[in-house]
C-alpha cells in the first residue's frame, strides 16, 4: 500500500475476506478451520494484501452460517480454539498482515444465554434486552407488525410460555433463531463495547460490523411505509452508538478500524455513518451491483466519491463477498447488474467473457482511490457454483424461499489449492468430503496450477498489489478523468499513473506512455481491446487520454 507513511493503513488497504467455513480445512472433518487458515498465510503473504477480514467463527447452532452467535468471545469448535485465534492474529501480524474480525451486533443466536434466560419466563429482565412485544387482536394471535424480513420471511415467532399457553412475540429481522436486540437498552450497549474490548485486546486492527444500519429502531414500532423512513433501517439513534465505540477504537494504540456493512441508497445518509468521529469505512455496494457499463460505472465511481468527500472517509472498492453471486458469473451473463431481488440460477453464462470482465475489473478495481477488498477465490477466478444439489444446500435464504431463491451457497464453495481432482488440497489426505462439492473443472483453479503462470487470474493479481504497494499513485489520493472514446473509461492519478477499460465492442488506441504497467490481458500492438484494462506510466494528464476518433 503506497500509503502506508501517509495516513492510517485502512484507507488505501487491501483486504482479503477469508470465509473461514470454506477457506482451508486443517483438521480433516471437511470444514474450514483456523488451523487451516494458519498453514495458508503464505498465500495471503505472496498475494501482497495488507489485511485479512475472517467473516464470524463465534460459537453458533450455524442457523445462518455463523451469523447467529451464541458467545461473542470465544471460537466453535468446528473452528478451532481462541488460543488458536490468538496465534493466528500474531502469526499474521508477523507477516505484515492486519486482522479484521466480524461482529454481528443487531441480532444474536436463539441459543445465546441472554434469549434462553429472556424464553424462560416472561417476566425475566432478560427480556427487555430484545423486542418481546404482545401480539394484536383479542387473542394476540396477529404479530405485532407487518415489517418485511430482508431475509424473507417473517419479522415475528410467538413464543410459548412455560405453562404451554402462547406467548407474546419477539422481533428478528433475519431468521426466527436471529432474536434483534434492544439497542435503546444500555446493558446491550455495555455488553457489546466489552466485546469490542475484548477482540481490541487480543491485537485485532479493525471491526467489521454486520448490518451496521439496522441496530437502532423506532420504540414505537410503526408500521413501515413506502415513502417514509424505515423504523428498523438507518434510525438516527444508532449514530450514537458508533460514536461511543469510536472513542473506545481510539482509546486503543495504533491505527484501529470500524468497517461497516451499510445498505443505503441514500448516499448523504451512508455518509453519516462516515463522520469524523464515527466509522471509519464502509463498504460500497453500488460498486458492486453495477452493470458492466462504462456510463454506468463512472456516474457510480463519481457517486461514491462524491459521497465520502464531505466526511474525508475513504472509498472502498468490492466487487465479491460472501452474500453475492461471484463477479466472474455476473459479468458472463446478458445482465451483468447484481441485486438480492434478482439472483438466479440457470441463467446462460459465458464463463471466458466473464473472467476476461473480471481481470479487467479487478484493475479497475485496485487503482480507483481508497481501499480495495477482494474475496476469497476471487484471485483464483472462481465462478459460482450453481449445480449444487438440494440435499447439500445449507443457506436458509435457499430454503426460506422455497427454493427460489438460490442462496449464497454458491460463492462459498471451498477454494481449491492443489492437485487434480476435489478436494484441491482444501482438506488433508483422508478427509471427509468437502462441506460443498467442488467442481471438478476448478482443477485448472488451484493456486499451484496458476502460480507462475504470468496469463494466470493469481498472478494478475500479484502483479497488480504489488504495483499498488510500491506506485506512489495508488492506494489513497486523488483521481481525475480524461477524454475517452464512448464504451471507454480513463482516469489519471498523480503522480504518473493512467488506467484505461474499454467496456466497448471495438479496440481502442493508447495514449501516450512512457511505460506500460500491466495489462488485464493481451494488447494488440498499441490497441486496446474490448473487456480490457491497462495500467500506464504517464508524463502529463493533459496528454495522458486516448484518442476519441
Amino acid at each position: 500500500m503506497s500509503t502506508a507513511d501517509d495516513g492510517p493503513w485502512w484507507r488505501g488497504a487491501v483486504i482479503y475476506q477469508v470465509y473461514p467455513r470454506s477457506f482451508a480445512d486443517g483438521d480433516g472433518d471437511g470444514i474450514g478451520d483456523v488451523a487451516g487458515i494458519r498453514s495458508r498465510l503464505d498465500h495471503l503473504a505472496a498475494l501482497g494484501v495488507d489485511a485479512i477480514w475472517f467473516s464470524p467463527w463465534y460459537p453458533s447452532p450455524m442457523a445462518d452460517a455463523g451469523y447467529d452467535v451464541a458467545d461473542y468471545r470465544d471460537i466453535d469448535p468446528v473452528f478451532g480454539t481462541l488460543a488458536e485465534v490468538e496465534a493466528l492474529i500474531a502469526e499474521a501480524h508477523a507477516v505484515g498482515i492486519r486482522t479484521i474480525v466480524d461482529v454481528v451486533p443487531n441480532h444474536c443466536s436463539d441459543a445465546h444465554p441472554w434469549f434462553q434466560a429472556a424464553l424462560a419466563s416472561p417476566d425475566a429482565p432478560e427480556r427487555e434486552l430484545f423486542w418481546f412485544r404482545p401480539g394484536r387482536g383479542p387473542d394476540g394471535a396477529r404479530k405485532p407488525t407487518d415489517w418485511v424480513s430482508p431475509f424473507a420471511g417473517d419479522t415475528w415467532t410467538r413464543t410459548t410460555n412455560p405453562d404451554g399457553t402462547p406467548g407474546d412475540w419477539y422481533l428478528h429481522l433475519f431468521a426466527p433463531e436471529q432474536p434483534d436486540f434492544n439497542w435503546d437498552h444500555p446493558r446491550v450497549r455495555a455488553e457489546f463495547e466489552d466485546i469490542l474490548r475484548f477482540w481490541l485486546d487480543r491485537g485485532v486492527d479493525g471491526i467489521r460490523i454486520d448490518s451496521a444500519a439496522m441496530l437502532a429502531k423506532d420504540p414505537t414500532l410503526p408500521e413501515a411505509t413506502p415513502d417514509g423512513p424505515s423504523p428498523f433501517v438507518d434510525v438516527d439513534a444508532v449514530h450514537d452508538i458508533y460514536r461511543g465505540w469510536r472513542r473506545i477504537t481510539d482509546s486503543y494504540p495504533g491505527d484501529r478500524a470500524l468497517i461497516g456493512e451499510v445498505w443505503l441508497p441514500d448516499h448523504e445518509r451512508f455518509a453519516n455513518y462516515l463522520r469524523p468521529d464515527e466509522l471509519h469505512a464502509a463498504f460500497n455496494f453500488d460498486f458492486l451491483g453495477c452493470a458492466w457499463d462504462a456510463v454506468a460505472l463512472r456516474a457510480c465511481i463519481d457517486t461514491t466519491l462524491t459521497a465520502h468527500a464531505p466526511v474525508g472517509a475513504p472509498a472502498t472498492w468490492v466487487l465479491s463477498n460472501h452474500d453475492v453471486t461471484r463477479h466472474v458469473t455476473r459479468y458472463g451473463r446478458a445482465d451483468t447488474t447484481f441485486s438480492f431481488a434478482a439472483k438466479r440460477e440457470g441463467i446462460p453464462t459465458d464463463l471466458e467473457l466473464g473472467t476476461r470482465r473480471a481481470r479487467a475489473a479487478a484493475l479497475l478495481s485496485l487503482s480507483l482511490p481508497g481501499a480495495a477488498y477482494v474475496y476469497q477465490g476471487e484471485e483464483l477466478g472462481l465462478w459460482e457454483v450453481e449445480d449444487i444439489p438440494r440435499e447439500l444446500r445449507q443457506d436458509p435464504m435457499y430454503h426460506r424461499s422455497g427454493g427460489v431463491d438460490p442462496g449464497r451457497d454458491g460463492c462459498r464453495v471451498p477454494i481449491p489449492w492443489t492437485g487434480d481432482e476435489p478436494p484441491f488440497g482444501f482438506s488433508p489426505d483422508g478427509a471427509a468430503a468437502p462441506w460443498l462439492p467442488q467442481p471438478a473443472d476448478w482443477k485448472d483453479r488451484t493456486v499451484r496450477a496458476q502460480t507462475g503462470d504470468p496469463t494466470s487470474m493469481l498472478e494478475l493479481y500479484r502483479a497488480a498489489i504489488r504495483i499498488r504497494r510500491t506506485h506512489p499513485a495508488l492506494g489513497d489520493g486523488t483521481m481525475s478523468w480524461l477524454p475517452a472514446p464512448d464504451g471507454v473509461l480513463a482516469f489519471h492519478r498523480p503522480p504518473g499513473f493512467t488506467c484505461l477499460v474499454n467496456l466497448s465492442a471495438a479496440a481502442v488506441p493508447l495514449p501516450p506512455h512512457t511505460e506500460r504497467l500491466l495489462a488485464s490481458g493481451p494488447l494488440d500492438d498499441d490497441l486496446l481491446p474490448p473487456d480490457t484494462a491497462v495500467w500506464l506510466r504517464t508524463a502529463d494528464p493533459r496528454s495522458a487520454g486516448p484518442a476519441t476518433a
